[in-house]
């Protein structure tokens, strides 16, 4: 089930054909979920083209809104404006689990890492699902990180799966969103794609794209809006190191469009990387050639990164199912929630498919 199953398009822009972050010619989305007892986690990787990412350093860069999280490796990715290692996405404590896996899966690759050559910088960011897993039992291994970026496709799930598996939303279940906008430049086409890890948002704040609220079940109001979100563009516009930047930064647009607010315990995190730059880990020569896009053009992208996060967040919620996880805890699926509440059409029933305990 995507948003617009729902109804909840976002914007005026045309989605390309998957209406993911996939679109981009090259990126790829590989998940690896954990159950076992009360966790409920996993991880997800995004790899930004199918070759050696640390030989050939797409153009990169990390802004923070709001910085309450453990993230890896993003100080490097907005000091050298590169990108080196897929990025993974997983709970708050599987992070050092998730760099190490990042740091050997390079160093097979490129056995002279940190001996011939530089080190590496393994980019790996982070929401905390302790409300529906076990965050304590810290089950994620490298081996799982593995997994996910060895599944790693241009079709993928979404809702509680990998990364997402134990996250919630504005009181709902959420987990992974895709979305993506297509631009029109020098008369051709290219694409803006988004994923979002989303577990953020105060129960009750939720806003569709036509303006209508949905208070979740009182139950739900025992999330607390300090979670995070972290979003995760690419595109295959030539951009520069800044002008990524500010386009990432836009993000902060979709977000407040859904209800956030930005809590002080929130971590909402942007990376974005362009395909269509790329820096050689040993160039051939002294000076780079690098194109960039008219500055404007900028609002364009700006427009795009608004919409596609605003929907990919409502892609998170429409896909996952009510769940019940760790202590007992209920979260109820969007979808259910609409049907329910006699605001949806032609809905599915609850247990759609989701890894987690459906609940009628």
């Amino acid at each position: 089930m995507r948003a617009r199953d729902l109804g909840l398009a976002c914007g005026t822009l045309p989605p390309g054909p998957h209406n993911t972050i996939a679109d981009v010619a090259g990126v790829k989305v590989g998940h690896a979920t954990v159950l076992e007892g009360d966790v409920r986690t996993g991880v997800t990787a995004i790899l930004a083209h199918g070759g050696d990412i640390f030989r050939d350093k797409p153009v990169a860069a990390a802004d923070v809104l709001n910085g309450s999280g453990k993230s890896v490796g993003l100080m490097q990715v907005e000091e050298f404006g590169q990108l080196e290692t897929p990025i993974l996405l997983t709970n708050t404590f599987s992070v050092p689990a998730c760099a190490n896996a990042l740091i050997r899966h390079a160093v097979q690759a490129n056995p002279g890492i940190g001996r011939r050559t530089t080190t590496v910088n393994p980019v790996v960011c982070e929401c905390n699902d302790g409300y529906l897993s076990d965050i304590q039992a810290m089950l994620v291994t490298a081996t799982d990180a593995i997994l996910a970026i060895e599944a790693a496709s241009d079709t993928f799930g979404l809702g509680a799966v990998g990364a997402g598996t134990g996250m919630s939303c504005f009181g709902f279940k959420s987990g992974i969103g895709s979305a993506s906008r297509v631009v029109t430049l020098d008369g051709a086409a290219h694409v803006l794609g988004v994923l979002v890890l989303a577990n953020f948002g105060r129960a009750g704040d939720l806003r569709l794209p036509d303006g209508r609220g949905l208070a979740p079940p009182p139950a739900a109001e025992a999330v607390s809006a300090a979670g995070s979100v972290i979003v995760v563009a690419a595109t295959d516009v030539p951009l520069d190191h800044r002008q990524l930047r500010r386009v990432i930064r836009r993000a902060g647009v979709g977000l407040a469009r859904c209800g956030s607010f930005w809590d002080h315990g929130s971590g909402d995190v942007f990376l974005g990387f362009t395909t269509a730059n790329r820096v050689p880990h040993a160039p051939a020569s002294d000076l780079l050639a690098v194109r960039m896009l008219a500055e404007g053009k900028i609002n364009l992208l700006f427009q795009a990164m608004a919409e596609a996060t605003q929907e990919a967040v409502l892609d998170a919620l429409a896909a996952a199912d009510t769940t019940v996880g760790r202590a007992g805890h209920v979260l109820p699926g969007l979808r259910h929630a609409l049907a329910k509440a006699g605001q949806g059409a032609a809905l599915d029933p609850p247990g759609g498919g989701g890894p987690l305990d459906p609940v009628p």
